[in-house]
């Protein structure tokens, strides 16, 4: 009997348990199976790594998630410090995705429209994963300080999203770099901050981005309040 109990709970498990997770699979699935159609198609790995970036943004989702889910963890003090930080190195790959736009081009391997839709797809679905994974934090947050005002998780977290996106996107820094090359890392990092008018251009970028992140944020969480 414990036998099928326990096979029981693997396929709950595996089959996913809400409605939300079962969305999210089919969206990774639809994704990763056109990066497949494509390179049978045109016989190139084109778009290769983006299933990897996408796996990357489900991280992110699937820490808060299971924190969520485990609030004797939320309530011991060091283990939420040590998960939130960890949550912190990754959430940024979950809206990194979008950038992941830049690689649209006019190949001849593929039509265009095809592409578009292949690289609409994992940012969609890794934005969704994002605005999920923050909104679980949040709630943590909540259930840790007895709530907070909305702002003051909200906008810093994006910012830091935004600085994160940026030393990705164009310092080619990963979210293992924390661990292999935290020097390096640190470095960057100390010359963006305490050189400020060097990197206009930058701090441009992750101003803007972390107000349309937030824009995002806030418009998906009141409309589905609004309607549900």
């Amino acid at each position: 009997m414990k036998s099928i109990v326990k096979q029981l709970q693997w396929r709950r498990w595996f089959f996913l348990k809400s409605e939300i997770d079962r969305v999210l699979t089919l969206g990774m699935l639809f994704s990763t199976g056109l990066v497949c159609l494509r390179i049978l198609y045109s016989h190139v790995w084109t778009y290769v790594f983006m299933p990897w970036n996408l796996f990357l943004a489900y991280l992110p989702y699937l820490l808060s998630k299971w924190l969520l889910e485990k609030p004797q963890h939320i309530r011991k003090k060091v283990p939420f410090a040590f998960m939130f930080v960890v949550w912190i190195f990754f959430i940024p790959n979950s809206f990194y995705v979008i950038t992941d736009l830049f690689h649209l081009v006019d190949f001849d391997t593929a039509p265009l429209w095809f592409d578009l839709i292949l690289l609409m797809s994992f940012a969609w679905t890794s934005l969704i994963m994002g605005i999920l994974s923050v909104r679980q934090m949040e709630k943590a947050i909540g259930l840790r300080f007895n709530r907070i005002p909305e702002f003051m998780f909200i906008y810093p977290v994006m910012i830091l999203n935004a600085l994160g996106v940026y030393i990705g996107r164009y310092l080619r820094f990963n979210t293992w770099d924390v661990l292999m090359n935290p020097f390096g890392l640190i470095s960057e990092i100390s010359d963006i901050i305490f050189h400020p008018m060097k990197y206009r251009e930058a701090w441009g970028m992750i101003f803007f981005f972390s107000i349309l992140m937030t824009l995002m944020y806030l418009s998906i969480k009141k409309i589905s309040k609004s309607i549900w």
